[in-house]
């Protein structure tokens, strides 16, 4: 029992680290400036759904959907970095990118899917950790990774719904001093997962 315990504590720690569902409220403000709220809601709903629906399916079956599409992680890390990076880049130059306002308003799942779904809350890093946490795991803890998983999913949609509330207690200045500082970290970690995905390549 206290293995379990400590494993799903493990789990927890692992998933909000990767998908801090506070320090993702300023990147969603910024990603659904001008829409109402209701928009947002929607937006929020598709993208924590969507996110949801694609790590579990790679805690389940990562490994043949990699083989399947001739997939490697090096590639995915590089290429989930390359977006990762130019979102943040824009955010820290107050600039909105084709990527964050799409010219085309018809469809908020677009904004909803991507970046928000693929690759900032399901990006390379939260799939590559649930797929190491159910790695040679038994059924019961492939539960407790999904069930986490779900709650870090269900604590990121609060955190957006209210990000109206956030605004109105924080202040519009200091959001835009956070929304800076979560693109230069935005910018930062897709570094990260680039040079990850280099080394990975060439076993470096």
């Amino acid at each position: 029992m206290d293995s379990l315990v400590t494993y799903s504590l493990t789990v927890f720690m692992g998933f909000f680290a990767i998908m801090n569902p506070i320090a993702n409220t300023p990147i969603f403000l910024g990603l659904v400036e001008g829409k109402n709220k209701e928009q947002k809601k929607k937006i929020a709903k598709t993208a924590t759904i969507t996110a949801f629906i694609i790590v579990v399916s790679f805690i389940f079956a990562g490994k043949y959907i990699f083989e399947l599409f001739g997939i490697t992680i090096p590639a995915f890390k590089i290429t989930g970095g390359v977006l990762i990076f130019y979102v943040g880049f824009e955010m820290l130059m107050s600039k909105k990118s084709k990527i964050q306002s799409p010219e085309d308003k018809e469809d908020d799942s677009s904004v909803a899917i991507s970046p928000l779904a693929i690759p900032i809350l399901a990006g390379p890093g939260t799939i590559v950790t649930g797929m190491n946490f159910v790695t040679n795991a038994s059924y019961t803890h492939i539960g407790i990774v999904v069930g986490i998983f779900g709650l870090m999913i269900l604590l990121t949609y609060w955190a957006f719904v209210l990000s109206d509330v956030i605004v109105e207690k924080i202040g519009e200045n200091l959001i835009s001093v956070i929304g800076k500082l979560m693109g230069l970290i935005l910018a930062i970690i897709g570094t990260g997962m680039i040079v990850e995905g280099i080394k990975l390549s060439f076993n470096l």
